[in-house]
């Protein structure tokens, strides 16, 4: 838990602050934009200072708000941006073939010499997965967070090999780091993963609080409870902004301990007769660890499937946030040799993704692992706004091959890692803000929260619900408005390529999958522009060719028809180009009139 400190008297040492640093000589070397505060260095008296401050502090969301997942925010003081989390968005069913989504960062491109570093708050892949494609994008600025996250970070710098290219600085809660004129640190809260953080800037302007994802678990698993105290002490000192946490305003009351899930696992584990498969994101390092558990007080052996949850897992172990005793863990291999009554299967894939394990499982065709009778499969897990078509089909699957599927709903294998409605009320009536920024969320979600704030005494016009890309000013004269807004939208990762895939291509790949495409090859001679074979009419996702061959050979005969118009017209020239259009126009126009679709039509006349 991070250490308190008692209001700062300027122009004298803070003595908990010191007492709390390293050594300076063991104090790392200055990363490319941004190094740790010497011990000697007092926090700022924000308090004080802010009605001096001329500058106001610019936030610009490049991602998490009006949606959820992609969650990015750029802080601006004067000339220095610090920049909160950066993190991915999966697909939904609207963009076919594309593997992830993440922040457009056009905003940032020009002021690469400003940017101080990514803080994060914690490890999960909405946060945290957009960074292997940012950093290069960005000049690879430092990343500081706590362990585990910084962990989690490097599994992907390398799956993507950036790592080498990376400065990663780990950070402890309570620790600051200079970031020009700023001062940024970070307070302990609870979420579903170890290891989460808020953070918080200080300015000359005033103090800036980022909650991150956070929820008050007073039964946390790891059993480090978040950071009450020094949340208090920030609302005594005076905080300007809180951008907070909105994923589940929509909640009454409380959401409940991870201890909760225990519960449940332990009366599925010690009731099944056969094996248990237990899928989760594999970043929930805490369920991990709860399983585990289990798994040792039943004497059952533990197999991990899916190549994230091996990384993390072995990550997790090797820098002690993972307990497994030995003999425990067995490799993927060993799974087929195990007593169906003496196995946890644990793996990735809850919410449904085409290439992960489960869905392997699920369509039956997973090299390791097949549904046995009497088996056991536990979804641990809420589907994603999007993802609920594919989730509900694998239970189906799973069901049609003889499991006992379990999941939200059905028993309480999952419990949220997001504060609700009461929780909001009790960090906002902590912090004390004079301006509320909510984040996390869709745009319902964040008017939600907003209104939460006006409730707490937070006048309504202190509050600000914008979406990505709006530039946000905030100073304590000034007010909070809305002042501008950045290039923002959607990059996509289809593949080894980034951004190549727009609005265009996504277009023509929905036209492809509704109503399919049409060739149409056309030989000619290249001096006189006779036809010397064809027209040739290939269908793909349009129609069966040999079940439409009238339809065919009437399309066949309109391309003829239209080309012989064209090449018989006074002051004919071999304008190719215009000729494609002409086939293009003269078939759409067809197939539109037969059957009212409009497939891709895409001429190609080769010269002899």
């Amino acid at each position: 838990m991070g250490t308190r400190r008692g209001p700062h008297i300027p122009g004298q040492p803070n003595q908990a602050y010191q007492a709390n640093q390293p050594d300076k000589e063991n104090q790392p070397t200055q990363t490319q934009r941004g190094q740790r505060a010497p011990a000697s260095r007092p926090i700022p008296a924000t308090r004080a200072k802010s009605t001096q401050a001329s500058q106001p502090i610019r936030f610009t969301p490049l991602g998490g708000l009006g949606e959820i997942g992609k969650n990015m925010m750029a802080i601006e003081y004067g000339e220095d941006i610090v920049i909160v989390d950066g993190g991915l968005m999966f697909p939904d069913e609207e963009m076919l073939g594309v593997d992830l989504v993440i922040p457009d960062v056009t905003y940032l491109a020009d002021k690469l010499d400003r940017i101080r570093g990514f803080f994060i708050t914690h490890g999960h892949e909405d946060h945290i997965g957009a960074l292997p494609y940012l950093l290069p994008q960005l000049g690879y600025p430092p990343v500081y967070a706590t362990k585990l996250t910084l962990g989690l970070i490097a599994v992907k710098l390398r799956e993507r090999r950036v790592l080498d290219h990376a400065t990663l600085r780990e950070v402890t809660p309570g620790e600051t780091i200079n970031a020009g004129a700023c001062a940024v640190s970070f307070l302990r809260i609870n979420h579903s993963i170890p290891d989460a953080v808020a953070v918080v800037i200080r300015t000359p302007a005033g103090n800036v609080v980022h909650t991150g994802d956070y929820k008050f678990d007073f039964t946390p698993v790891d059993g480090l409870h978040a950071d009450i105290g020094g949340l208090a002490q920030l609302g005594h000192e005076g905080v300007l902004v809180l951008c907070g946490d909105s994923t589940r305003v929509d909640s009454p009351g409380y959401t409940p301990s991870e201890q909760v899930i225990s519960q449940t696992f332990d009366e599925i584990i010690s009731h099944s007769q056969g094996r248990v498969i237990i899928a989760t994101f594999a970043s929930l390092i805490s369920r991990v660890q709860q399983i585990v558990d289990i798994a040792v007080r039943y004497g059952r052996q533990v197999a991990l499937v899916g190549r994230s949850m091996v990384n993390n897992v072995q990550m997790a172990i090797e820098l002690g946030y993972l307990n497994v005793p030995v003999g425990v863990l067995i490799s993927a291999d060993d799974i087929a040799k195990t007593p169906a009554h003496k196995l946890i299967i644990i793996c990735t894939g809850s919410q449904g993704e085409p290439t992960s394990a489960l869905t392997k499982i699920a369509n039956g065709d997973h090299w390791l692992v097949q549904i046995q009778p009497g088996d056991t499969v536990v979804l641990s897990s809420t589907p994603i706004v999007g993802n609920e078509r594919a989730v509900s089909r694998n239970v189906d699957n799973l069901m049609r091959q003889g499991a006992n599927v379990l999941y939200q709903g059905l028993a309480q294998v999952h419990v949220s890692g997001h504060a609700s409605r009461e929780e909001i009320k009790l960090m906002l009536a902590l912090v004390r803000p004079r301006y509320v920024i909510p984040v996390h969320g869709e745009y319902r979600m964040l008017a939600h929260h907003a209104n939460v704030a006006v409730s707490m005494g937070v006048p309504r016009e202190n509050v600000v619900v914008a979406q990505d890309g709006d530039i946000i000013e905030a100073s304590a004269e000034g007010g909070i408005k809305i002042v501008d807004h950045a290039p923002c939208g959607n990059v996509y990762v289809d593949g080894t390529g980034v951004g190549d895939v727009g609005q265009i291509v996504l277009r023509d790949r929905r036209v492809l999958s509704s109503d399919g495409v049409i060739v149409v090859v056309l030989t000619v001679d290249a001096e006189t522009g006779e036809p010397l074979a064809g027209p040739d009419i290939i269908s793909r996702g349009f129609v069966y060719e040999r079940e439409s061959e009238a339809l065919m050979e009437a399309a066949r005969a309109r391309v003829s028809q239209a080309f012989m118009k064209h090449s018989q017209a006074p002051g004919h020239t071999a304008d190719w180009n215009y000729l494609k259009n002409k086939i293009r126009d003269t078939l759409s126009d067809f197939i539109y009139e037969q059957n009212r679709r409009r497939p891709m039509i895409l001429p190609l006349v080769v010269e002899v």
